[in-house]
């Protein structure tokens, strides 16, 4: 069954009804670069790649990689001994991920099972430079090809296919939206095309060009024409009606997340304690957060975050005792034991990283440290 494609009228199909434009794209500012090309960007870039590793252990590398958020597969025709040699850039522009990826044919899904037990339910946003994708939710099917953009929430489960490729993704948390009241229930599972995406192209093309260059005032306005644009694209090509209860989901998931990210730190910080914020029952409570694996999980891995990036910051100096009693922990140990299974490396083991979690492979101090995609969604601030 053919997928859904929306058009903003530029002479592309569609099936959903046509689109006429009536307002302009809004204005995207220059990218302000730093003067002095000796100055270190305010981005540096997590890097993953195969091409280091023998053939036959460099699909596997990949699988690792990407568990648990996808399951991947090679195509039957290929074997894990023909190689797979993969290439991934990931920056973190302020809560925005922006991916560069190169990789050869691959077949993907993400799981009931991995949405059921995830706190990600972030917005993905892909621009293919070469290559096409098919990927399918229940029997819709959307396809994806050079100077398109499609749009999925990993939220949901999906499955598919794609040629080798070359793309470009934004990964969004779906809080960064909320000030506009959210993405359209309808942006999920989409393809776009017409002038309005190719000009949101145009501008993640400018923007890759900057990532070496980017002050920390271009990082903030960079995040915010991505938002806008994005926003503006995307809810004017699928619609803005609104299912009620998504809105009134959404607006209180969007205060339940920042209440809890506020009060990280407190002891009063419980479900009750919660649920009189939102003044709602706990059930409501529990059935809001039923999609990230309840409240208290939630609340956990919140504070494993944000522990995550106090452990990382090159001038803290609080000791890893400390900061897991800040959080809530009753013992050191516990909270190693926590952090491990959450992040798939030890509290001290980010200490030692020289530029923390973001840092080029070549940067990390610690060989045994895996690469997590997992690590960098869940710490993908939203806020």
């Amino acid at each position: 069954m053919g997928g859904v494609v929306a058009s903003d009228g530029s002479g592309n199909s569609s099936s959903q009804s046509e689109f006429v434009e009536r307002r302009r794209q809004p204005r995207v500012p220059l990218v302000p670069l730093a003067d002095d090309p000796s100055q270190s960007s305010a981005v540096v870039p997590f890097c993953f790649t195969t091409k280091h590793l023998g053939a036959s252990q460099q699909f596997k590398a990949w699988q690792d990689y990407l568990a648990p958020v996808f399951d991947v597969r090679l195509p039957p025709d290929i074997g894990v001994g023909d190689g797979f040699p993969v290439e991934q850039a990931a920056w973190n522009l302020g809560g925005i991920l922006l991916v560069q990826q190169t990789a050869p044919a691959f077949s993907f899904e993400r799981s009931r099972d991995q949405v059921r037990f995830s706190p990600i339910d972030h917005w993905q946003i892909t621009f293919l430079r070469a290559g096409r994708s098919w990927t399918a939710v229940g029997e819709l099917v959307a396809e994806n090809s050079p100077g398109m953009v499609e749009i999925r929430s990993l939220g949901q489960p999906f499955r598919g296919r794609a040629t080798a490729t070359e793309s470009v993704t934004l990964i969004v948390p779906v809080d960064q939206f909320a000030s506009r009241g959210g993405l359209p229930e309808a942006s999920q599972h989409v393809v776009l095309s017409g002038h309005r995406v190719r000009m949101l192209i145009d501008f993640v093309t400018s923007v890759e060009g900057s990532l070496g260059k980017l002050t920390q005032e271009g990082l903030a306005s960079v995040r915010g024409s991505l938002l806008e644009m994005v926003f503006d694209t995307v809810s004017h090509l699928v619609g803005t009606r609104r299912d009620p209860d998504q809105v009134s989901n959404l607006g209180l998931m969007t205060r339940a997340r920042r209440y809890i990210q506020s009060h990280l730190t407190s002891e009063e910080l419980t479900a009750d304690a919660l649920s009189r914020e939102l003044a709602i029952s706990r059930t409501r409570l529990y059935e809001l957060f039923e999609s990230s694996g309840g409240v208290l999980r939630y609340i956990r891995e919140r504070r494993l975050v944000a522990a995550h990036a106090m452990l990382a910051d090159v001038s803290g100096t609080r000791k890893i005792a400390d900061i897991a009693t800040l959080f809530g922990f009753d013992s050191a140990a516990n909270f190693s034991r926590a952090f491990t299974q959450q992040f798939g490396y030890s509290p001290s083991s980010v200490r030692r990283l020289p530029h923390g979690p973001g840092a080029p492979a070549d940067a990390r101090s610690d060989p045994q440290r895996p690469a997590s995609f997992e690590t960098l969604l869940l710490t993908l601030h939203p806020f």
